[in-house]
């Protein structure tokens, strides 16, 4: 079906279409549903764990031991509340930001959202447009970059009859173009769908280093779970009660129940609070990228400047004799489309009335780098000089050059002696220099603060810019960026180069958008976790290749759709603050999973250990909540809460194991030997669980201060808060974790334990401390360590108190 052009859709029309679900909102939401977040944080493997344990000591009769389940009940409910929470806060700020384009309904243009546009709907594209759904071109003419969908960075003409597709962007000119497949028939929601399909489990390093944990431990819990059962019924001839008792109680102790909660809850937690602040994040997983990056590539224009630009004189070449050159200049402005802030700039200053009509516009393209208006017998261009002056730059060379190096971009004014057909022809006359526009970005006032702050936190800036080297020099000395002297011409690198340009310079001009791409992939062979900041369509190749991708809101709409974090008040001063939320979201979960694995590692070896001795394991369930509760869960969530915004160094995994294993080992050590104690001076079954549980209380308060070292008043806080508890429900509760009095000599035996475990502890967590700097030392110098690095790195931590 053909729409009127002059009227487009009616109302009726569009209700219609709407009614017939042909609307383009697409078939996968960005967000989950709240059915989803229910369901994924209910029915979950662990859960059906406790599940079963729970039917089972039902079975038993043992209604004492299912102390876990109100913990495993809350601990699922804040999961849940809390994702339903922040993708409120998200969805609000989605749809108060959304693009939209200008449509023609009912013989008005109005402004639609992408995702209210219907199949047949008249929309009017312009430069810097991302195509919003299939379309056909019914007037004008424009170029199209289609290296988003195809990966060829060639620019396309399109015209009248020709087909857009979504997700693609207009590099130059304006069509009105009849929407022919939208929403999930679209083109860019077919490959968006093959993409998620393909790319679903991409996770960040710290979430699959979790769920890695996760995979392992849900492996080995149900065959040992089985085996201890198996030996404590049939072998130590227990009663049913007492076996399912024992054999549950090592598996809860084994499984990590509220370390996958506290990551999804710190995520959630950290996303709202970026939303308030007008920052928003297309993929949580971004927070924690950006907060290990340590480079940072830039563009001139909209990051380091304002994203404005103001002429601030014309200067005449001394070649030029002819008409008044400010005469020319309102010719030009007045006849070009203001599709650009560089012709918003030359509009407000010379596009007055009354300024000659060209007969024909020259498009400016990233290729040609200018742009033209053709008139009777000529055409006068506009650009950057060596695309237009060519072989005769060098005698030209002199009248210009020292603008750049005052922070000016500089535009040559040139007349052709054509008149120019398109875009596509080429010069093949000398042009004739009439005069230079001389015109500046105003630095951004927050960015030396900004760069200033990345750079004490060893972030390395790289600045790439279409614009001249010599004003991208100038420009980054001016916001404080580390080497803005030594800049490099991109023309002139050629491919197997990029790597070693990277590493010897900071600042690069004249770079071509796929161009900016290269720079991002040599980064990242050189082992560098990178963030490409933009805001303009030349942006959004490299924006996609890089680790983490940040736009500018007021940059045009494809570059804000292609980004994972999005500066809604597109202020660059609010870098270090996302930054910062990563780094709380990464270091609080570190050593929050640091208390986790105590308790599952003392599990497991204290599982393996009654399998090879035949011994029943020492605990009740209820005793396990205990522990679980006020030296991990508890302290583990508060702690989750305290700003932290050091440096994230070193491997994850690696991290957590050295935090966790001093604790784990110590807790297993004491508890096995008061369970063979025991064998000798008879202190009782009941009253070994008691000890076990205050032995392992006191090693995990013990674990708990070492991992919250430096402490501080809010540390200190939680540790007292964390004690309180421990100590009102040994006074007022005792029997409803299974703890039973306690003799003399088990109190003796405590003490002697407790010692005794505090010295191992203590020096297993230094050398623990000292492989830790040793694994952060490598990561972070890679070949380049030296054997005299790693053995001051080990020194450096195995020898702190």
């Amino acid at each position: 079906m053909k729409t009127n052009v002059e009227t487009g859709l009616t109302q009726a029309e569009v209700d219609q279409r709407v009614a017939a679900g042909k609307v383009n909102v697409a078939i996968d939401d960005e967000f989950k549903t709240n059915k989803q977040i229910i369901r994924e944080n209910v029915f979950t493997y662990f859960n059906l764990i406790f599940l079963v344990l729970t039917i089972l000591l039902l079975i038993a009769g043992d209604i004492r031991d299912l102390t876990f389940l109100p913990v495993i009940i809350l601990n699922t409910v804040i999961g849940i509340v809390q994702e339903i929470r922040a993708k409120s806060v998200l969805s609000k700020l989605s749809v108060l930001n959304q693009a939209e384009v200008v449509a023609i309904r009912g013989k008005k243009r109005v402004r639609v959202p992408i995702d209210q546009l219907v199949a047949d709907d008249l929309v009017l594209l312009k430069t810097g447009d991302q195509i919003p759904a299939d379309a056909v071109v019914v007037d004008g003419e424009v170029h199209v970059n289609e290296s988003l969908l195809t990966g060829e960075a060639d620019e396309i003409a399109k015209s009248p009859g020709d087909q857009l597709l979504s997700g693609s962007f207009i590099v130059s000119g304006k069509v009105l173009a009849q929407l022919v497949k939208v929403g999930a028939d679209s083109y860019i929601a077919k490959l968006t769908a093959q993409a998620k399909a393909m790319g679903g489990g991409e996770e960040s390093a710290m979430i699959r280093a979790i769920n890695r944990l996760i995979k392992w431990v849900g492996i080995i819990i149900i065959p040992l779970g089985v085996a201890l059962f198996a030996q404590a019924y049939f072998m130590n001839r227990q009663g049913f009660a007492e076996s399912i008792s024992s054999m549950e109680a090592a598996i809860i102790g084994m499984i990590p129940e509220g370390l996958y909660l506290l990551t999804t809850v710190a995520l959630a937690l950290a996303a709202m609070r970026l939303a308030r602040n007008q920052v928003m994040l297309h993929d949580m997983k971004s927070v924690e990228t950006l907060a290990r990056v340590n480079v940072l590539c830039v563009d001139k224009t909209g990051t380091i400047t304002e994203p404005k630009m103001a002429v601030e004189k014309a200067i005449q070449s001394p070649h030029y004799q002819g008409r008044d050159l400010e005469a020319l200049l309102t010719d030009y402005a007045a006849s070009m489309p203001v599709d650009n802030i560089t012709a918003e700039a030359l509009s407000q200053k010379y596009g007055q009335e009354g300024g000659g009509k060209a007969k024909a516009i020259i498009p400016f393209t990233s290729v040609n780098k200018y742009s033209g208006a053709v008139f009777d017998g000529y055409t006068l261009l506009m650009g950057a000089p060596e695309m237009l002056l060519q072989g005769e730059l060098p005698e030209y060379q002199e009248e210009f050059a020292k603008y750049p190096e005052e922070g000016y971009r500089v535009l040559a004014f040139c007349r052709y002696p054509l008149e120019m057909a398109d875009e596509k022809e080429t010069l093949t006359q000398p042009v004739e220099v009439l005069g230079y526009v001389l015109l500046s970005n105003p630095i951004r006032r927050e960015a030396k603060d900004t760069f200033q702050y990345f750079a004490k936190q060893g972030v390395d800036i790289k600045v790439i810019s279409g614009d001249n080297p010599v004003t991208v020099s100038r420009v980054a000395a001016q916001a404080g960026i580390a080497g803005a002297d030594k800049y490099l011409d991109a023309q002139t690198i050629k491919d197997g180069e990029y790597e070693k340009a990277v590493a010897d310079y900071n600042v690069f001009g004249r770079v071509k958008p796929e161009q900016k791409k290269k720079f991002v992939n040599a980064l990242q062979k050189q082992g560098k976790t990178v963030a490409m900041t933009g805001d303009g369509v030349n942006d959004i190749l490299a924006m996609k290749e890089a680790d983490c991708s940040i736009a500018m809101a007021s940059g045009n709409s494809a570059a804000v759709q292609a980004s994972q974090v999005v500066l809604l008040d597109s202020n660059f001063a609010k870098m270090p603050q996302v930054v910062n939320e990563g780094r709380q979201v990464v270091n609080n979960i570190e050593r929050s999973a640091g208390l986790f694995l105590v308790k599952n590692i003392f599990s497991l070896l204290m599982a393996l250990m009654s399998l090879i001795l035949t011994i029943n394991y020492p605990l009740k369930p209820a005793q396990i909540t205990l522990i679980s509760s006020f030296t991990i869960g508890l302290p583990s969530f508060l702690l989750a809460l305290e700003t932290n915004h050091k440096r994230i160094r070193g491997n994850f995994t690696v991290n957590i194991l050295t935090k966790s294993i001093p604790g784990g080992i110590t807790d297993w050590l004491a508890v096995s030997i008061l369970v063979l104690t025991d064998k000798f001076i008879n202190i009782g079954s009941k009253e070994v669980g008691t000890s076990s549980t205050i032995l392992l209380v006191l090693v995990g308060m013990m674990v708990l201060f070492w991992i919250s070292r430096p402490l501080n008043k809010y540390r200190l806080l939680v540790m007292a808060v964390s004690a309180v508890c421990i100590i009102l429900s040994i006074i007022f509760i005792p029997g409803f974790f299974r703890l039973s009095a306690l003799s003399k000599r088990a109190v003796f035996t405590i003490i002697v334990l407790f010692f005794a475990g505090m010295t191992l502890f203590r020096g297993m967590s230094r050398i623990c401390d000292g492989i830790k700097e040793v694994s952060n030392v490598i990561s972070e110098k890679g070949r380049e360590a030296k054997v005299g690095d790693i053995i001051k790195a080990y020194r450096k931590d195995a020898g702190e108190l």
